[in-house]
C-alpha cells in the first residue's frame, strides 16, 4: 500500500503558520526565498527519485469507490467509517458539496456524497443529511443529476434503466473511419463509455439496504441526457429513442459478440498496476463491467484492480480519500525544471536520480495514439507510475525539457525518440491534443450519453505551446512542425490577448503557458501578439501583487482573469512577463506577493484548485503545482536580476 501525505498542513492547522510565514517573508530577499523554496522541493524527492504531490479532486471519487466496493461485495466497515470522515469534512455548511475549494454547490456531487453517507449509517434525519437532502429536492432531484449520477443509481434500483440514454455495445464493431467509432472519443472518454456499454446493456440490479424517497422532487422534469434543443441534438435523441427500442429485443448473437469483443477491449488495457489508464472513472466501470461479465473477484485480472486502487488510497487525520489519478511523472518533470531554474546544475544527484528514474519511465510500445497515427514509432511519457497505453505529448515535452536542461549522458536516444513521437502527432491544423492527434468530431459531444466532461481530445494552446518549447529547445525553431504550431498560436490568441487554458485555470495559465513558448519560438518581445498578452496580464494583476482566476471563468466570463491570488497562478503570469522581458513594476510586485506568503518552511499554502481536468465539470488541486512553479519563477527573477 502507498500512503501520499498532503505536502501542507490542512487549512485550518496551516493558518498560523500562515500569519508566521508573512512576517518572515517580508523579510525575505528574492534570493532568500527562492533558496528556502528550492530546499524543500529537494526534501520531497522520493529515495527512488521521483516526486508526487497529492492529486485532490471532489468527493465523488470517494463516493463511488464506496458505491463500486458496495456493488461487488467487497465494502469493509473500517473504509467506509474512515470515507464518511473524509466526505463529511468536505461539506459545506449549507449541506452541499462543491467540485472545487470555494465553488458553488454542485447537485450530482451533493446526490454522490449523500447515498455514501447513507450507506456510512447517516441517518435522512441528521441535520447535515437533511440539508443535503433538501438541496437535490431544490434542484429537482435525481432526474436532475448528470448521467453518471443516474447509472449509479439505476445499479441500486433507485432509477430506472429505461430513463438512461443507451450506448450499446455493437458500437464496438464500428469500423475507425465511421462517425461514432469508440476511436473518436477521448481517451478518457473511450476507456469509459466501453465498460458503460456492457453495464447499460446487462442493466445489474441491486437494491441499497435503503431507499432514498428524500432525493426525488416533488414535481421533477424528467429527461434522458441533455436539454433538447433543435439540429444534431434532436436528431440524437431520436437515435437515443431508436436504442430503446432495440434494447428491448437486441439480435442475440450479435449482442453476444459485442459484450464479448468490449470484453476483451477492456482486460487488454489493463494496466500493470491494476488500473485503466491510470484514471479513476475507467477502472471503477471497467471493474463492474468484467465482474457483470462473470469475472469473480479474485480473478487475477479482478484482484489486480481491486489492490492497485490500494496505491491511490489516502489515510491521514480527515479519513479515507481516493486520488481520482496521480501525477508522478508530470511532478517530476516540472520539479527538475524547477530546480534547472533555480540554479541546481544537472550533475547534482537529485537532478541525477530523477533523470535516471523518467528514463524508465518512458513508454516504449504502441496505445490507443497508434490507430490514427500507425506508422509513427512509439517514444515519450505519460502521466502516472502505469500508463503505457496513453503517453501525452504535455508530460512528454517536459520531460523532453528536464532531461536536456539535465545533461543525463544516457537520455540522448530517449529524447530523441520522444521528439519523433510528439512531432508526429500534431494534428491536421497544427496543433497538438493532449493524448491524441486529430480528435476532434465534435458528433461525440452531441450524445445524450455526454452530459459531464469533455469527450474529445481537440488541439490546446496550453499543450501546444509545451511542445514549440520543448522542440525549441532541441533546435527545431525553424521546422516545419513548430512554424504550423505557432502559426496555430497565433490564431488562437483571445481578443482581449490572452489564451485559453485547457488543462490548467483558465487564461492565467495559457497565457502563462503560450508566452515564453513563442519567446522560444523566436517570436520577439516586442510582436503585437506578446505586447497584447503582456497587457492582458498587467490589466488582471490582483491589487495585493499577485494573480488568481476563478474555475467558475469556465462557464461565466465575467471570471476570466478574476479570483483570489494563488501562487501557481502568480508564478505563471511571472513566467510570462519574465519571458517577454519585463522588468517593471507589475513583476516586481508579483515577486512580493510570492515572498511574502511564503511559509517559514519554503513553501505556499494554496487551498484553490488551479488544475482542470474537465472545462466546467472537474477540477484537481496539484499540491505540487504551489511550489514548483513559483521555485521556476523566483529562479528566472533571481537569474536575471
Amino acid at each position: 500500500m502507498t500512503t501520499t501525505e498532503p505536502i501542507h498542513p490542512a487549512p485550518e492547522q496551516a493558518a498560523p503558520e500562515r500569519a508566521a510565514a508573512e512576517a518572515a517573508g517580508a523579510m525575505r530577499t528574492p534570493a532568500e526565498a527562492l533558496a528556502a523554496a528550492r530546499e524543500h522541493l529537494l526534501a520531497l524527492q522520493s529515495p527512488e527519485g521521483w516526486w508526487k504531490g497529492e492529486l485532490q479532486t471532489n468527493v465523488t471519487m470517494d463516493a463511488e469507490d464506496l458505491l463500486l466496493r458496495e456493488f461487488l461485495g467487497v465494502r469493509t466497515e473500517d473504509d467506509t467509517r474512515e470515507t464518511a470522515r473524509w466526505i463529511r469534512s468536505q461539506q459545506a455548511e449549507d449541506g452541499t458539496w462543491a467540485t472545487f475549494h470555494g465553488g458553488p454547490s454542485d447537485l450530482s456531487t451533493t446526490a454522490e456524497a449523500y447515498v455514501a453517507l447513507r450507506l456510512a449509517g447517516d441517518a435522512p434525519d441528521e441535520p447535515h443529511m437533511a440539508r443535503a437532502s433538501a438541496f437535490v429536492r431544490a434542484r429537482g432531484g435525481v432526474p436532475e443529476t448528470r448521467v453518471f449520477t443516474r447509472f449509479w443509481l439505476a445499479m441500486f434500483g433507485e432509477w430506472s434503466w429505461d430513463d438512461l440514454p443507451v450506448l450499446p455495445p455493437e458500437m464496438m464493431f464500428l469500423p475507425r473511419w465511421f462517425p461514432l467509432n469508440v476511436y473518436d472519443f477521448a481517451c478518457w472518454a473511450r476507456q469509459t463509455i466501453v465498460p458503460l456499454t456492457i453495464v447499460g446493456s446487462l442493466r445489474p440490479v441491486r437494491p441499497l439496504p435503503f431507499d432514498l424517497p428524500e432525493l426525488r422532487a416533488e414535481h421533477p422534469a424528467r429527461r434522458s441526457g441533455r436539454r433538447r434543443v433543435p439540429g444534431w441534438d434532436e436528431a440524437f435523441h431520436t437515435l437515443d429513442r431508436a436504442l430503446h427500442v432495440y434494447e428491448r429485443r437486441p439480435v442475440r448473437a450479435l449482442r453476444q459478440a459485442a459484450l464479448r469483443r468490449a470484453g476483451e477491449w477492456i482486460v487488454a488495457r489493463q494496466e500493470a498496476d491494476g488500473c485503466w489508464g491510470g484514471i479513476q472513472p475507467p477502472w471503477v466501470y471497467s471493474l463492474i463491467a468484467l465482474h457483470l461479465l462473470g469475472y469473480r473477484n479474485d480473478h487475477p485480472v479482478m484482484k489486480r484492480g481491486l489492490d492497485g486502487l490500494e496505491r491511490f488510497t489516502i489515510r491521514d487525520a480527515k479519513g479515507r480519500r481516493l486520488e481520482a489519478c496521480q501525477s508522478p511523472v508530470w511532478d517530476t518533470v516540472l520539479a527538475m525544471n524547477a530546480l534547472a531554474d533555480a540554479g541546481v546544475p544537472g550533475d547534482d544527484p537529485a537532478q541525477r536520480r530523477a533523470a535516471d528514474w523518467v528514463l524508465g519511465e518512458e513508454v516504449t510500445g504502441p496505445g490507443d495514439w497508434s490507430v490514427r497515427r500507425p506508422n509513427l514509432p512509439p517514444g515519450g511519457w505519460a502521466f502516472e507510475f502505469d500508463n503505457d497505453v496513453y503517453p501525452d505529448t504535455d508530460d512528454t515535452a517536459e520531460a523532453i525539457l528536464a532531461l536536456d536542461r539535465v545533461g543525463h549522458p544516457a537520455a540522448e536516444p530517449a529524447i530523441e525518440r520522444a521528439v519523433r513521437w510528439m512531432a508526429g502527432m500534431a494534428s491536421a491544423d497544427g496543433g497538438f491534443a493532449a493524448f491524441d492527434a486529430d480528435n476532434t468530431r465534435e458528433l461525440c459531444r452531441r450524445l445524450p450519453f455526454c452530459d459531464f466532461g469533455e469527450v474529445i481530445d481537440p488541439p490546446s494552446a496550453d499543450v501546444t505551446a509545451h511542445v514549440v518549447e520543448a522542440l525549441a529547445r532541441r533546435g527545431m525553431a525553424d521546422s516545419r512542425t513548430v512554424k504550423r504550431a505557432v502559426v496555430w498560436l497565433l490564431r488562437a490568441q483571445e481578443r482581449d490577448g490572452s489564451w485559453f487554458g485547457r488543462w490548467g485555470a483558465n487564461h492565467v495559465y495559457g497565457t502563462g503557458a503560450v508566452v515564453p513558448a513563442l519567446i522560444a519560438a523566436g517570436v520577439r518581445p516586442g510582436k503585437p501578439a506578446i505586447r497584447r498578452a503582456v497587457r492582458w496580464l498587467e490589466r488582471h494583476q490582483r491589487p495585493d501583487g499577485g494573480w488568481g482566476e476563478d474555475l467558475r471563468s469556465y462557464d461565466d466570463p465575467g471570471w476570466i482573469g478574476r479570483g483570489a491570488s494563488t501562487p501557481s497562478q502568480t508564478a505563471w503570469a511571472l513566467l510570462a512577463l519574465l519571458a517577454a522581458g519585463e522588468r517593471g513594476p507589475a513583476v516586481d510586485r508579483g515577486v512580493r506577493w510570492l515572498i511574502e506568503h511564503q511559509r517559514q518552511d519554503g513553501t505556499w499554502d494554496e487551498d484553490h484548485f488551479t488544475g482542470t481536468g474537465f472545462p466546467g465539470d472537474f477540477y484537481i488541486n496539484y499540491h505540487l503545482y504551489r511550489l514548483v512553479f513559483p521555485v521556476s519563477a523566483l529562479g528566472r527573477y533571481v537569474r536575471e536580476a
